[in-house]
């Protein structure tokens, strides 16, 4: 791997707060989402990784072995599984469409239930005002990935009783990955306040 630094365009004498704004920046210009369709798609790709080798290689040395890195990479590969499985890919864009029963019945012939299936058919009964029905699930797909930021999120407005939840449904013109890391990022102790 190259010097991760200027993998990221920042100084080694920069602060953790420039280097992740830096991580952020590029992130958001190299998302894979963003080149949909797009003959750059690889080139974005391959662009993403470094940027994200980089960025854990340059945590990992400041804060000893694991911290930010590591929780990063554990939301990421969270995120790649159910982005990676092209039934929940498609569950989630139907639900962008709005086409609630399309979705319910693409994840109805789903092999196994895991936390995406029970997080994905929360979100479903809790649009359709099925409260109970979403607590459950939602609370199921929690159990199972505890440290999923959305599972999290669904979790703490189910038990507000809050009504006015949108999860992160990823698109390239919604809430994609990199953004639902940051708002994830604002919320724990290691990352600081929301810029």
């Amino acid at each position: 791997m190259s010097d991760p630094y200027s993998v990221l365009g920042v100084d080694p004498s920069a602060s953790d707060e420039e280097i992740k704004k830096a991580y952020r920046e590029l992130a958001r210009k190299y998302h894979p989402d963003n080149y949909q369709d797009n003959p750059l798609a690889d080139l974005a790709e391959e662009k993403m990784k470094a940027i994200n080798e980089a960025y854990d290689a340059i945590t990992r040395a400041r804060s000893g072995s694991a911290g930010i890195g590591q929780n990063r990479q554990q939301y990421q590969r969270s995120y790649q599984q159910a982005a990676g499985n092209s039934l929940y890919a498609q569950a989630r864009q139907y639900i962008n469409l709005g086409d609630l029963a399309q979705a319910e019945q693409l994840l109805r012939t789903a092999p196994r239930q895991d936390a995406e299936w029970h997080f994905l058919i929360g979100y479903i009964a809790y649009q359709k005002g099925w409260i109970d029905e979403a607590t459950q699930h939602f609370q199921t797909a929690y159990s199972m990935e505890p440290g999923n930021a959305e599972y999290r999120q669904a979790m703490a407005m189910i038990q507000r009783g809050g009504s006015t939840y949108r999860p992160g449904i990823y698109t390239s013109t919604g809430c994609d990955p990199c953004t639902a890391y940051l708002c994830f990022s604002c919320l724990t102790p290691w990352g600081g306040t929301c810029c």
